[in-house]
Order: C-alpha cells, then structure tokens, then sequence
C-alpha cells in the first residue's frame, strides 16, 4: 500500500517491506520511528511505499510490482529521496537509485546523519566519522571506466590505482588517524573517571527521546541541550545532583538507543557509554506516554547487555506522564505501577515528581553508607575541604594532634580519604 500527503520541499518518501516474523505493531512502530528520524533530518514525509514479502528482494529489496508503484509515486514530484527503514546492501541501494531515480537512505545511514549532525565534542565527532567511513567504504563506486589514477608495475606497465582504491586507501588511512586520536582522549576520559571512581553516580540510559536531557536539566541545574527529536543527545555530560546531597552524586546524561541502532556505532560509543557501565545505578528512563515503551525498555536491556552493564543495579523511570491525554492518564498510571512496583511515574517537568526522584537517587547511595571517625593532623587540613564534599560531616572536633571528623560516606571514599 501507499499514501501520499501534502506536497513539501525536502520531502521523502518511506519505504518498508513487511515481514512474516515482524508482528504488525512493531512494524508500525518501526514505520513511525522513521517518520520521526526523518523529522530530525529536516525532511517532510510525503508518502510511505509498504510491501508484506517473506524476504528482501536480492537486487532491489522491494518486488517489482511495488517497486513499479514506487516510481510512478516519485515520478508525480511528491518527493526527492527514499528512505528504507532498513540496512541494505550497497548494490541494493544502487539498483534502488537507478530504478526510482531518487536519493536512496536506509535506516543506518539516516541514523548516522543525525548522529554527524549533533556530535559536538572532538571524541563524538571522532566515533561517528569512523562509523561513517566503514559505512561509506564499501559502498564507494567507479565514477567512469578508464580512471587509473598512476601506472603500476615496473616500467610502468599494468593497471594502476583506480578512484575507488585510492579512495578505500584514504578512508583506511583516516580511520586509522580517528581511531589514534580516540586512544589519547580515552586516555583522558580514563583518568577523569579515575579520579570520580569512588563517587556516587547514576547515569540516565534509555530510549532516544524518552527525556533524559530534560531530566538531567531538572536534576542538575544544567544547561543540557533538550529537543523534540531523535538523538538530541549524541555524548555524555556529567554534572553534580542538585540540591547537592553528602555525598555528593554525579549525574550523566548518555546517548539514547534506538531499535536497529547500527552495530558500529554500538560499539564506538563503547568508550561514552562507560560511564554507564562504571556507574553505581542505573537510571532506566522510559517515555510513558509511547505506546512502544516496552519495545524501548527491551532494546535499552539489549544495549546495556551489549556493552556488559546488564548487572549494574537499575531504577526504571517513566517519564513523560504529563503527555498521556488527561482524562486516560491515571488509569495508564495505574496500569504502570501494578506492573512494575519498583518503578518512578512521573514527569520531568513537575519539580514535586523531580524531588521524589532526587530523594529516591539519595536513598539508594545512603544505602551503602558506613559511619566512622577520621583523625586528620593539623597539618594536613587540606583534606577538610575533601571531606565535606565526600562525606556527610556528623561532628568534628578537636584534639592535641589534630581535628576528628565523625563522618557517614560510601566505604571506597572513607578508605581513599584514610589513604591520603
């Protein structure tokens, strides 16, 4: 089936082909998510081309019936680019091109876009343009025959280095470059983690869009960048939970998943999402008002065991209540807490939701907290500063030899401060 829509400039068309094993809700959130990724990219959705085949055609991923209609839809001018909301084969989407006479993206290439578009930081925009290279690498093609950059061979004789290979050679050299300058500044986020190993922090994972920039700007005070669109949030920023607890928890705001989020950028991302991994708790952001949020609960679960947190304690928080339509709101509430007991409701936007979840992030650190003395000479105060922001400080007093704090703290943070 196909439909058209309201004629646009940067307009697209989305394409999928349905199969026996997807069920019909997954499918249509699948076809949504991509409506919604083309938003990000500034494209209007004129039109989407939808075939039920038990595979994907080899040559041209669509059948040649639907792949008729597909012409005569982009022949009408409703739209200038093909979006799949699959990863095909670069001769798929060549054929596609060459038969529809349209720009041609698949769902990983309209993803890395998005992620080229937002990454601020040296570190992401390193991670995403390797991504891009091993994506763009094999789908590199001859512009023209006779395109030897240089003679091989001796004297001259044999075939030289064509555009593609000199190209494929530029990209390896590239990568290689990339992934150089990522090793130096993991070095340095790697001290920068060591140095906060005994802190308390949780880091907010989940759903791209599910809120967590909003929620981090509500926790933190921060000026964390918030917008309606799919991968706002492309790296990871870590600020102090305010009204600020002893001891004081970091707070990290990571980059959101999404279904057939691209292996590769998985696993360059392996590096910004160790904050995640390295975290004392895991808060679980859910958007509550998609009616997917289960769908987005098990990719996240299949992410974070990707990347080897599966075991790191979590705090399942469904945000967004505020956007359920009022009058169906307290029974999908109702719905969420009798299915999970443990988990927040609330809304990032109302500060007596925020301060419940505050409270509930200081209750889990206070868990683990000890009490004991900490004997400090007189001279080496230095450390005063250090204990009352690692520490809640009950009593201090003084004696001959130096001052006694009476401290409640994490036990990692009492040994580091008995260690100095």
């Amino acid at each position: 089936m196909y439909e058209t829509e309201t004629k646009t400039t940067n307009r697209a068309v989305l394409v999928a082909v349905h199969r026996p094993n997807v069920d019909e809700a997954e499918f249509t959130q699948s076809l949504a998510e991509l409506r919604r990724l083309a938003k990000t990219l500034g494209l209007a959705v004129t039109g989407a081309c939808t075939q039920r085949r038990s595979a994907f055609d080899p040559g041209t991923y669509l059948g040649s019936g639907k792949l008729q209609e597909l012409r005569e839809l982009l022949a009408a001018g409703t739209a200038d680019t093909v979006l799949v909301d699959h990863e095909i084969t670069p001769s798929q989407a060549r054929n596609l091109e060459k038969a529809v006479g349209a720009v041609v993206m698949d769902r990983t290439a309209v993803i890395l876009e998005i992620f080229h578009r937002h990454a601020q930081s040296r570190a992401a925009r390193a991670q995403v343009e390797i991504v891009r290279l091993q994506y763009l690498a094999p789908r590199l093609r001859e512009q023209g025959a006779g395109r030897d950059r240089q003679r091989g061979g001796v004297g001259g004789k044999g075939a030289g280095e064509s555009h593609v290979e000199l190209d494929r050679r530029k990209i390896r050299d590239r990568i290689a470059e990339l992934t150089a300058e990522l090793s130096s500044l993991e070095q340095e986020r790697r001290t920068q983690r060591a140095r906060r190993h005994d802190l308390a922090r949780v880091a907010l994972v989940g759903y791209t869009n599910a809120g967590k920039s909003t929620l981090m700007r509500a926790l933190t005070g921060s000026e964390a960048y918030v917008a309606d669109k799919l991968f706002a949030t492309v790296e990871t920023t870590v600020r102090t939970l305010v009204p600020e607890t002893r001891p004081r928890i970091l707070v990290s705001d990571t980059v959101g998943f999404i279904k057939k989020l691209p292996h590769g950028l998985v696993a360059s991302f392996k590096s910004t999402l160790a904050e995640a991994l390295e975290a004392s708790l895991l808060a679980h952001v859910v958007d509550a008002s998609d009616p997917g949020c289960e769908r987005q609960l098990a990719v996240t679960a299949e992410v974070l065991a990707d990347i080897g947190a599966a075991d790191v304690p979590r705090l399942l928080v469904f945000n967004k209540i505020d956007r359920v339509p009022a009058e169906a709101r307290a029974e999908h509430e109702a719905a969420l807490r009798a299915r999970w007991p443990d988990a927040l409701v609330m809304s990032a936007k109302d500060a007596a939701d925020v301060a419940r979840l505050h409270a509930a992030l200081a209750e889990f650190f206070a868990r683990d907290m000890v009490e004991t003395e900490l004997r400090v000479p007189w001279d080496r105060q230095q450390l005063r500063g250090e204990i009352f922001a690692a520490c809640e400080v009950v009593e201090e007093r003084a004696e001959a030899d130096g001052a006694v704090f009476r401290v409640r703290g994490r036990p990692a943070t009492i040994d580091r401060l008995r260690s100095h």
